[in-house]
């Protein structure tokens, strides 16, 4: 006799069971729940905020970066071409050194006076120099200033001839040249500070010049013994008494090459002490950083001749 297995109540609800957590799961990895519009403007809003505070610190980077470097090249630029001026300025109005001007014989030389040679060396066919006109001289328009000093030869290590050693701004002219002056043109050509000399042409020693003034110290001549009485004057004021011209004061106003973000009514002092509005320049000034350098060189030679002074 075959009897019937009847399912108890607790299986069917078993087996039940399991169908319905097999749909569930069915349905579940059947659907993919994707971005809401508001989830995907957030994510796009967020993202755009970074990179604009990204942006913004690389801006503020690369000023400051283009600012200090804007610095530097002005510094190093205005370094140079006072180097170079202080050079010469400080030379100019030289002469020889006689070493022995009587001719003593050989076993006197040491009890042999030396002197300066401040007697005029005639030109000729080459420059001569004359120290009470040749030491210096200068105009206001445009901004120039001459230096000049003696050109001798002198004994050198290492060569049996003698040689000229001493050398203008543009580093000549060489030992064969026959000048007898040595001679340095500062001059300000549009934005260059250019030197010439002994018929050299013209050479930039600083670029992104925005002014280029020389004042001279002159010694006045109504001053009394042991109260010297000095003024400042330009090309103009000193008239023809460069011999008493005692110390060159010289300013430079150098720009920069990179656009800054200033407020308006920036201002620098210009060598004459009137404030310049950086913001209302015209360009390639508008905007730049402008620098002013100040130096005095005194001429040393001047007062060695009754001729110079």
């Amino acid at each position: 006799m075959l009897s019937k297995n009847t399912p108890s109540p607790a299986g069917a609800a078993n087996r039940h069971l399991g169908k319905n957590q097999r749909k569930a799961l069915l349905t579940t990895s059947g659907k993919q729940r994707g971005f809401t519009l508001i989830e995907l403007m957030v994510g796009i809003t967020i993202g755009l905020l970074t990179i604009a505070v990204a942006m913004g610190a690389l801006t503020v980077s690369r000023n400051v970066s283009g600012t200090v470097t804007d610095t530097s090249g002005i510094q190093q630029q205005a370094a140079y071409a006072m180097r170079v001026i202080g050079l010469q300025m400080r030379q100019a109005g030289s002469v020889r050194l006689n070493m022995n001007p009587k001719s003593l014989i050989a076993q006197d030389l040491y009890f042999a006076p030396v002197g300066f040679e401040t007697i005029s060396i005639a030109s000729g066919s080459a420059k001569g120099f004359n120290p009470s006109t040749d030491t210096i001289t200068g105009t206001n328009t445009p901004a120039t200033v001459t230096l000049g000093y003696r050109r001798f030869t002198e004994p050198v290590f290492g060569n049996a001839a003698e040689q000229t050693l001493a050398r203008n701004c543009l580093g000549g002219p060489d030992s064969a040249n026959a000048d007898m002056r040595l001679e340095s043109i500062f001059q300000l050509t549009g934005s260059e500070l250019q030197c010439s000399g002994n018929g050299a042409a013209a050479q930039s020693i600083a670029q992104n010049v925005a002014n280029f003034q020389v004042r001279y110290l002159l010694q006045d001549t109504v001053s009394t013994l042991g109260d010297p009485n000095i003024r400042a004057v330009d090309a103009a004021g000193v008239g023809t008494n460069w011999g008493r011209v005692q110390a060159v004061e010289v300013c430079l106003v150098l720009y920069g090459i990179e656009s800054i973000s200033m407020p308006a009514g920036s201002t620098y002092t210009d060598c004459n002490g009137t404030a310049v509005d950086m913001t209302t320049l015209p360009s390639p000034r508008n905007r730049r950083m402008h620098s002013v350098f100040r130096n005095v060189f005194q001429m040393r030679s001047q007062g060695l001749t009754g001729a110079a002074i």
